[in-house]
């Protein structure tokens, strides 16, 4: 599907859709969990589906209403000790499939869970996951007593446990997903656990996985740079009634078009939590050394445009933030630079390459330095984009798109759907 955006002005109200990570966490604890949790979620995407679509294969009863879904926890989980009914084929040998689509959070977050279960597993991907870098699987989930076995490196992942827990050193420098999915499953675990972790990265997500298993009563303990994680085993899931709050790597794309093209007002995004630990609300920081200028009231969160120059923002810890921030920088006059180019590895595309592509189709010069992606902005002219099946890009174009020249066509614009289905109608709901 090719999608055609061109210059205008924004204004007017908009809520931001919920967190995907928090919505997948949540419903991760509430297959966990014994009995009913109840999680509200005003809309879901591609990924949320996939992780309820897990969820639903391991046994877990899930029941969507409107905004709310209720998930009655799997019984594999809260009778995983002692007998299985015998519904689940795993018991017998047919591994259980888990289709976690294109979400790289979902396959590694889920395979930890799976291994807690003595059956066999295997968990697959579709599209661009099917590319996507699994091996760190592999050796965390043996040396805790579950077999793993990827395919090359990839999916399908083949798990069968029980995972007993214990002493694990694990390398956490290429994602924080795996070791999410460590920390919620080992208090399930026969043995307590310490998880010690090097160079962990992404550690305000870490933060959201702790603070989402303490809403469901469970407690994981870490040291101050992230380096120890204790977990006592043997502990058990609450059920919950949790409210999803509102997606900060996706309302990223919002402040950024609203720094760009909105009206005298400004942009009212509601929904967002001011003092949410997820880590892309540092967007806010990164508009704000561009120029740009917000405030939070009542209403929500008010972001204005005003003249923009270059930034310099580093993206370690946030990478999902390169692309809007890679559309901001297209129009800032000068040279911005964002760092962190490292964290793109292992995308829904070739992450780099394709902002960089993004770039000089709208005639927008860029380069690398070091592991920075370097950006002379001031004039995007507009063009063709390719979205390269990553939502994050086609969105990023969109966004470029308000302060081009010319039309922007972007090619393959339909996976948007990963995220945030209704993105290109909501954008079209906020011209003036």
């Amino acid at each position: 599907m090719t999608v055609v955006r061109e210059k205008v002005t924004l204004s007017g109200t908009i809520k931001a859709p919920p967190s995907k990570s928090l919505t997948q966490r949540a419903i991760a604890c509430a297959v966990l969990a014994e009995g009913q949790s109840c999680i509200r979620a005003s809309s879901l995407c591609a990924d949320a589906l996939s992780a309820l679509g897990v969820a639903r294969s391991l046994g877990a009863v899930v029941d969507r209403q409107s905004e709310w879904i209720s998930i009655r926890g799997s019984p594999l989980f809260n009778e995983f000790a002692g007998e299985f009914s015998g519904r689940f084929d795993g018991k017998n040998g047919i591994p259980i499939d888990l289709d976690c689509g294109e979400s790289g959070l979902c396959m590694r977050m889920f395979s930890p869970i799976a291994a807690l279960l003595p059956v066999n597993t295997r968990l697959l991907a579709s599209g661009s996951l099917s590319a996507r870098p699994m091996a760190m699987i592999e050796k965390p989930l043996r040396n805790l007593g579950a077999d793993c076995r990827t395919t090359g490196g990839k999916a399908p992942v083949a798990i069968r446990g029980p995972m007993r827990g214990g002493a694990l050193t694990m390398d956490a420098g290429g994602s924080s997903q795996l070791l999410t999915g460590l920390l919620l499953a080992l208090p399930l675990a026969q043995e307590d656990s310490e998880i010690l972790a090097q160079g962990t990265v992404s550690r305000g997500y870490l933060d959201l996985t702790i603070a989402s298993a303490k809403t469901f009563g469970v407690r994981i303990e870490r040291d101050d740079d992230y380096s120890r994680f204790r977990i006592a085993g043997r502990q058990r899931y609450k059920v919950v009634e949790y409210e999803v709050e509102g997606d900060w790597s996706s309302a990223a794309f919002l402040v950024v078009a609203a720094t760009l093209a909105s009206s005298k007002e400004g942009l009212l995004i509601r929904g967002l939590n001011r003092d949410s630990q997820q880590p892309d609300k540092a967007v806010l920081d990164a508009v704000s050394a561009a120029g740009a200028f917000f405030e939070f009231d009542h209403g929500g969160l008010r972001i204005g445009r005003t003249a923009l120059h270059p930034f310099s923002f580093n993206a370690t810890n946030c990478p999902d933030l390169f692309p809007p921030l890679a559309a901001l920088a297209s129009a800032c006059p000068g040279i911005s630079e964002i760092k962190g180019l490292s964290r793109l590895r292992g995308k829904e595309s070739d992450r780099a390459a394709s902002l960089m592509a993004m770039l000089r189709s709208l005639g927008i010069e860029s380069e690398i330095q070091n592991d920075s992606l370097r950006i002379h902005g001031g004039d995007p002219l507009g063009g063709t984009v390719e979205a390269w099946g990553d939502h994050r890009i086609a969105m990023a174009a969109a966004v470029a798109a308000l302060a081009a020249k010319n039309p922007v066509f972007i090619d393959g614009a339909e996976c948007v759907a990963k995220s945030w289905p209704d993105f290109f109608e909501d954008m079209d709901s906020l011209q003036a």
